[in-house]
């Protein structure tokens, strides 16, 4: 749900250009809400972030967080905590200090400013390492000095760029746990920019889709992955995505092919389903599939337990099947076969909206 009204914290619209790059952006925010700003690489997400944090300025637009106007704000007077992809943690100074610059900024004193970043450093698991040099911790660990140095200064908006994109695979699991723990205590706004569906999907309570500058989609995760409305969204949560004319139980494609669905549409519609839907035959099968249509097998990957056909045609559709039928059906390059799918396993709705 977009936030309005009195419990609107950020109230953002971000125009900026950077080299032949132009960001158009709206965002809102509720205070307590994380919001992740999920895109393809050179989509707009760290140019948004670059802007919110005062580092890029705004060419047209506005910029109120708690109902103050931060355009024109020098980045280091913002009410802003930021964690970069790569922490950049002060080398010479141990974790402990680290995390005591922020309230040192803010205008505490050296002794209240370390007893604050003290009672960060244990919320973080991190007692044992408050005196260490970056260089003398882990991946997990110096990321989680970053999130409470950015925390300890108490900002009204924290601002987390692909704060998990260097950690490996099981330090990313540990990681991911802290980091929705702390999100959830957080009183302000977070952004979170990531380009992994995962993290966006479990830390973020709504996600803003950009694409080429534009949000091309919002909304929480079960509206997102349930409703894809651009190829990338499609292909980010493993579906097919055809966009058509509705009338009833039909929906008609660009291309020409006509297929059946068990929603009833009318006017501009999206039709989703699963690769693993989607049935492959050397011949066109009879019986019950509704849909069925010619197709040519243009690559064959494996992915996961299953074997990932990609497929030309009147649409270009991915198909799921196990090796057992794809060493059965001969699936090299250039194959023709039939596809099909059931009524059943198909999702259509409006495009608008």
């Amino acid at each position: 749900m977009r936030p309005d009204g009195p419990h609107t914290l950020l109230d953002a619209h971000l125009v900026a250009s950077r080299g032949g790059f132009h960001l158009d952006v709206t965002l809102t925010a509720a205070a307590g809400e994380v919001v992740a700003l999920l895109g393809p690489n050179g989509a707009g997400k760290s140019t948004a972030l670059r802007v919110l944090a005062g580092l890029h300025p705004l060419d047209a637009g506005h910029l109120n967080l708690g109902g103050a106007a931060l355009s024109g704000v020098p980045a280091h007077a913002r009410p802003v905590g930021v964690v970069f992809q790569d922490y950049l943690l002060f080398p010479h100074l141990s974790a402990l200090d680290n995390v005591a610059f922020g309230p040192r900024c803010r205008g505490l004193g050296r002794a209240e400013a370390r007893r604050v970043a003290a009672g960060w450093l244990d919320r973080m698991g991190l007692t044992a390492q408050a005196r260490a040099k970056p260089r003398h911790l882990s991946g997990g660990q110096a990321q989680r000095v970053a999130l409470a140095r950015a925390l300890a200064a108490a900002p009204a908006l924290l601002l987390l760029d692909e704060p998990l994109a260097a950690l490996d695979a099981r330090t990313r699991l540990d990681t991911r746990a802290h980091l929705r723990r702390h999100l959830a205590d957080h009183p302000g706004v977070t952004i979170l920019v990531t380009h992994d569906p995962v993290d966006a999907m479990i830390l973020a309570d709504r996600i803003v889709i950009i694409e080429q500058g534009r949000v091309v989609q919002a909304g929480d995760a079960a509206t997102v992955t349930r409703q894809p409305r651009t190829d990338y969204v499609a292909r980010l949560v493993g579906l097919n995505l055809y966009r058509g004319r509705g009338s009833g139980h039909t929906v008609t494609l660009a291309g020409g092919l006509t297929l059946t669905t068990a929603d009833v549409v009318d006017g501009e519609v999206f039709v989703a389903f699963p690769p693993a839907a989607v049935a492959l035959y050397p011949q066109r099968p009879a019986g019950s599939p509704r849909n069925t249509w010619p197709a040519t097998v243009d690559g064959v990957e494996r992915h996961g337990d299953h074997i990932r056909v990609h497929l030309t045609g009147p649409a270009d559709t991915a198909a799921d099947v196990t090796p057992a039928a794809a060493t059965e059906l001969d699936l090299t390059v250039g194959r023709q076969l039939w596809a099909a799918v059931k009524a059943a396993e198909t999702r259509a709705y409006p495009a608008a909206g």
